[in-house]
């Protein structure tokens, strides 16, 4: 199963047409997708309760992440996608991300060796990125803030989505180049993971 996630507070916007896309791709070759938007679900950011070291869950909130996590657990693949905002990823994609935290196992060392119980899995995911700017320095952290973060709990990043020039809510609907590179990743994901 592929869990498509995008966490713009626009519906029907950029974000959720590439989504889409992306998991157009995915359809291709039959195999299951579910797409969720971050904005219709209620969560906590990590507090930083440290909780999880122990019960190896998130014990603090029973929210919308609590439905999440089973869906990212099942998940081989993952899709990410955000809009640049303040040269960074929205809000809601950064509370997701802070609450996979407790994925995380740590050692008594310091500093602390750690590891994540979803590595060793062969997860891999694409992530993409929209902003209305039209020079990819622009976007700031935005993609550095998907990737790195993915790669430590265990993602292989496939493909990375770039795309510059759109704001208006779902323009990105009269760009077929965008769409047909957001197809291909979709397609490019479920080959990866079904790679030998």
């Amino acid at each position: 199963m592929i869990l498509g996630i995008e966490g713009s507070p626009r519906n029907q916007g950029n974000s959720h047409k590439m989504l889409a896309a992306v998991l157009a791709g995915v359809q291709e070759s039959a195999t299951l997708s579910h797409d969720v938007h971050l904005r219709d679900y209620k969560y906590e950011p990590c507090v930083g309760c440290e909780r999880c070291r122990k019960a190896k869950a998130c014990t603090r909130f029973n929210d919308g992440m609590t439905l999440l996590y089973p869906q990212i657990e099942q998940a081989q693949g993952l899709v990410l996608i955000s809009p640049v905002h303040n040269y960074n990823v929205t809000a809601w994609v950064k509370a997701f991300l802070d609450r996979m935290y407790c994925y995380y196992d740590f050692a008594d060392t310091r500093p602390r060796d750690w590891s994540s119980r979803l590595a060793g899995q062969g997860k891999k995911a694409v992530i993409g990125a929209i902003a209305e700017q039209a020079d990819k320095k622009d976007m700031g952290f935005t993609l550095d803030a998907m990737r790195l973060p993915l790669e430590a709990l265990g993602f292989e990043i496939v493909t990375e989505l770039p795309v510059l020039r759109l704001f208006d809510r779902g323009i990105i609907k009269q760009h077929e180049e965008h769409l047909e590179r957001a197809r291909s990743a979709g397609r490019d994901l479920v080959a990866a993971i079904n790679a030998p």
